[in-house]
């Protein structure tokens, strides 16, 4: 069943009674319930709204993300279930143990689906996607001449225009991208929880304090996700990231996704990616599983 992302923008108060999240508006007064099993997702935008810990238990016990946002209504962390999974000394003795080929060679496998998506999108907006072909058929095991870094220069550009700068803090729509890309990261977190990896162990990315290297990791093909309605937004004339826009970027996790012509929601596409590692870390295939943009 696919979950529901709730979406905390206003003063409210949320609490656990028999089994429903009691969401009351501080203002009003006006309750309303949802029952714990049907969230995937909580979104805590406004800073003034308030959650009791048997609430957050509940929420953690269902295995659903919980995106807390700063006073910049950005998102900054996440409350993550750690014991989601019943095989998680197992699976993280096999991230520990896995070689270092191996991790160059997945990581290799994850930079050529992030290129072809890339690909993909310019394609349906009427780019030259297929100018992105030497890239993603020559990407090295551990991406070790970079072509990432390559085609990210010439992909923004295309994407955005010449003047277009991917930053953090840089002009529209880097905003935009950055909300997006931080739901991507709390939905690919959840989805590595339930398959019983530890976000911390990456392939990749390393960062003393990064508590989800294993996420970004994961999320780099699936970027182009992001990118789609975003430029969807931008086109449009939307460079705000106001409460619309938001909205709309939350709307990723309903995304379709297709993997062989079998069409699968964002939030089940992003477990089949992580259920590929696992049984890449056992042995039992090769191949990481990524949806075709």
């Amino acid at each position: 069943m696919v979950k529901r992302t709730l979406f905390f923008g206003s003063a409210c108060r949320l609490s656990l009674k028999n089994s429903q999240l009691v969401i009351e508006n501080k203002e009003t007064g006006e309750l309303k319930t949802c029952p714990m099993e049907d969230i995937g997702y909580a979104v805590i935008e406004d800073q003034s709204v308030s959650i009791t810990i048997p609430a957050l238990n509940a929420l953690s016990r269902n295995n659903s993300a919980v995106v807390f946002c700063d006073e910049r209504r950005m998102p900054s962390s996440m409350l993550l279930n750690l014991d989601s999974n019943n095989v998680l000394a197992e699976v993280y003795k096999l991230q520990i143990e896995a070689s270092a080929p191996l991790k160059k060679n997945l990581w290799k496998q994850i930079i050529v689906a992030k290129i072809e998506n890339q690909a993909r999108l310019l394609n349906e907006i009427g780019k030259d996607g297929n100018a992105f072909k030497p890239y993603y058929m020559n990407v090295k095991s551990g991406d070790s001449d970079n072509r990432e870094g390559i085609a990210a220069r010439l992909y923004w550009k295309s994407l955005f225009g010449e003047g277009f700068i991917r930053s953090r803090e840089g002009d529209s729509p880097n905003a935009l991208l950055n909300y997006g890309y931080s739901i991507l990261r709390a939905g690919m977190a959840r989805a590595i929880m339930g398959s019983g990896l530890f976000p911390a162990f990456g392939l990749f990315h390393k960062n003393r304090y990064n508590a989800f290297p294993l996420a970004d990791d994961l999320m780099e093909p699936y970027r182009p996700y992001v990118d789609q309605i975003v430029y969807q937004l931008h086109s449009d004339g939307k460079v705000k990231l106001d409460i619309g826009a938001k909205q709309e970027l939350l709307r990723l996790l309903f995304k379709d996704a297709c993997f062989n012509n079998v069409t699968r929601p964002m939030e089940i596409a992003l477990s089949i990616t992580t259920a590929s590692l696992v049984k890449c870390l056992k042995g039992e295939t090769k191949q990481l599983l990524f949806p075709a943009l």
